[in-house]
């Protein structure tokens, strides 16, 4: 029997959205679904609902939860990942409280900036653990990883994981559709053509029967402009740079030096910049998690309709030979010719049975690389901190940090620095 194995299984919602879509996807029935999660509550919540899906829909699929990792990984031949380290308490507290006594506001802190790099210093250490576990006991296995800051951890797991990894992200299945709607126009037959880097991947072509709808794009989107909307921060970067960005505008508002400036408070309400947003979220999906787990867990005829998750569909693609295309996130193997080959890079992929094979892009426009490589210098040295252990590559990488470094001292990066590592305590290795 194949094997599909889920790390982060306790994630009960997007546990659903993956796993229900599997068994939902006739090429996938008769796989193992193998769970695991460190929470024991939340990954007996997941057995449960998947059972009610398999129950409800007849699937052949065998649910199994396990409390040994490296078990729950044997044979595997695809393996998920969808963990979150610390936790919303006491790490993304920690993530927002302690720069925000130094003066530094931020909206999601998930990918760069100062709650992106200690995300990952804290999570890096665990996923080579789980490299080391997948080289042992599945090493032909496709690693999908949907973990934050996705750019960071693909990069490790493919460059020092020595796994066959994936970075999958839904900002690129969304980015086209979510665009056209909001400036009200149909965006049926539109082909739209996508790379950079993770949440900062730029839609570099978008016609319909070969016309650029791009001049159409920005005349409406300058009229928005001249209303609050929840979308400012990236038209107002397609409007300065000439290219829609991916991921949202909280997420873009803190990974450039140009909107969250205490010296223009009246940026943060001209471009509605919703300053910590991701604990506001953490809080209320906790407070909404009872109603949920009762409809979700013990709901035992729970319905479930595939999903646009690009899991189930690479999955489907590798086991039936039929092709589908997917936006991945890889190593730059030549893939952006003017972005660093040490990058991870979001690019067109095809997938079939013979794997997921990245398509070349070549030049990004100047702009736009120039763009990307302010992030990519933190993400490289954020891993060169976590693989050397030296904390002067933590520094190094938080003063290179576009909205960092826009707004404090060398002297006082350093200092919140220490005092973050110092407050993340074993939740960090030890830092020469």
């Amino acid at each position: 029997m194949s094997k599909i194995t889920f790390i982060g299984a306790g994630s009960t919602v997007f546990a659903k959205n993956v796993l229900g879509d599997c068994m939902r996807t006739p090429a996938l029935q008769g796989f193992e679904l193998a769970l695991f999660d460190i929470d024991p509550v939340r990954l007996a919540d997941s057995e449960n609902m998947l059972n009610n899906i398999k129950s409800s829909h007849g699937s052949t699929c065998l649910v199994k939860a396990y409390t040994d990792r490296k078990e729950a990984l044997r044979g595997a031949k695809y393996v998920i990942n969808a963990i979150q380290v610390g936790g919303y308490d006491p790490c993304t507290i920690t993530d927002f409280e302690i720069p925000k006594k130094y003066g530094l506001r931020q909206t999601i802190a998930d990918t760069v900036g100062i709650g992106g790099i200690f995300r990952n210093l804290r999570t890096i250490p665990v996923m080579l653990d789980f490299a080391a576990d997948i080289r042992e006991v599945c090493p032909d296995a496709l690693f999908m990883n949907y973990t934050n800051p996705m750019a960071v951890l693909t990069n490790v797991m493919s460059t020092y994981g020595g796994v066959k990894t994936v970075g999958l992200c839904h900002s690129v299945q969304h980015c086209v559709q979510d665009l056209f709607r909001d400036l009200g126009m149909d965006h049926k037959g539109v082909q739209g053509k996508i790379a950079g880097i993770n949440h900062m991947a730029w839609l570099l072509e978008v016609t319909k029967d070969g016309e650029d709808l791009y001049p159409e794009i920005k005349r409406r989107a300058a009229e928005k402009q001249k209303e609050h909307h929840h979308d400012m921060v990236r038209y107002e970067m397609m409007l300065k740079f000439g290219y829609y960005i991916t991921e949202s505008s909280e997420h873009n508002a803190e990974y450039h030096p140009y909107f969250i400036k205490r010296n223009y408070p009246e940026l943060i309400e001209c471009f509605q910049i919703p300053l910590d947003e991701y604990p506001r979220r953490c809080v209320e999906q906790i407070g909404n998690w009872k109603n949920m787990r009762e409809d979700l867990v013990n709901n035992p005829g729970l319905q479930h309709e595939r999903s646009a998750e690009y899991a189930s569909y690479i999955m489907e693609a590798i086991e039936t030979n039929v092709p589908f295309k997917i936006g991945g996130n890889v190593m730059n193997t030549g893939l952006i010719t003017n972005l660093p080959k040490e990058a991870c890079v979001e690019v067109p992929c095809l997938v079939d049975a013979s794997g997921i094979t990245p398509t070349f892009v070549g030049d990004l426009p100047p702009q736009c690389a120039a763009l990307n490589r302010t992030n990519i210098n933190t993400q490289l040295l954020t891993i060169e901190a976590a693989i050397t252990r030296k904390k002067e590559h933590i520094y190094h990488a938080a003063m290179l940090d576009p909205h960092t470094s826009a707004e404090l001292s060398m002297d006082d990066i350093i200092a919140m620095c220490d005092d973050l590592i110092e407050a993340h305590g074993d939740w960090l290795p030890k830092y020469n």
